[in-house]
């Protein structure tokens, strides 16, 4: 993937990422998950279209929005072990945490900046296909942006105790969480659990690459 494609690929991820976590508590418990993706992503644009500070590229803004209002519609655990594939057994249950904390920090830094790119955009919602009473599901949409070609987005959803919540954003056929796991891989090789916990860390205090 070239590093226009890969730019352009985060940037829709930042609106897959931040529109599927929007919504209320009690609207995510209750709601369809195709109803729950396009009230939630509409009422992100609204924001990311009107709000100065979010315009105006406030990361502390930005940010804020995403830890208070986003951040528990996402499991990350099911993320981050998605992500590390067979390491995540070598991860012990305290290991297992810190990862997806870290995880879930990685994200916000890596998408948080692109929700500013968005002016025009609008979304077109597929039916849903999926069996009565499905627990996991897909939620397939299109991203239509004047002048380009549209971008297929695709949201994985499972259905727990607290309402459905993403597991995954696959962007363009790229996977959100598998696009870490030969990086996440590489340095579990290199220096085991602790050494990709390090890595992380040192990236969300800005010490590495996004």
């Amino acid at each position: 993937m070239s590093a226009a494609t890969m730019k352009t690929c985060r940037a829709v991820m930042a609106l897959a990422f931040a529109a599927l976590l929007a919504a209320p508590a009690p609207a995510a418990a209750q709601e369809a998950p195709d109803a729950l993706v396009k009230r939630v992503s509409q009422e992100v644009l609204a924001i990311v279209k009107a709000d100065a500070k979010v315009q105006a590229g406030d990361q502390a803004r930005i940010r804020e929005v995403i830890e208070v209002k986003l951040l528990p519609y996402f499991d990350f655990g099911r993320m981050t072990a998605l992500a590390m594939g067979r390491n995540w057994a070598k991860a012990s249950p305290d290991q297992q945490r810190r990862l997806a904390d870290e995880f879930r920090s990685l994200l916000v830094r890596t998408y948080s900046g692109a929700l500013t790119q968005y002016r025009n955009q609008s979304i077109d919602y597929k039916p849903l296909r999926a069996e009565a009473g499905a627990a996991d599901v897909t939620v397939r949409t299109e991203v239509v942006r004047p002048g380009q070609a549209p971008v297929q987005i695709d949201y994985s959803l499972a259905k727990g105790a607290d309402g459905w919540k993403a597991y995954d954003v696959i962007v363009g056929g790229v996977s959100l969480v598998t696009n870490y796991r030969d990086e996440f891989n590489e340095q579990v090789r290199a220096g085991g659990v602790d050494g990709l916990l390090a890595a992380l860390a040192a990236r969300n205090k800005g010490g590495g690459a996004k």
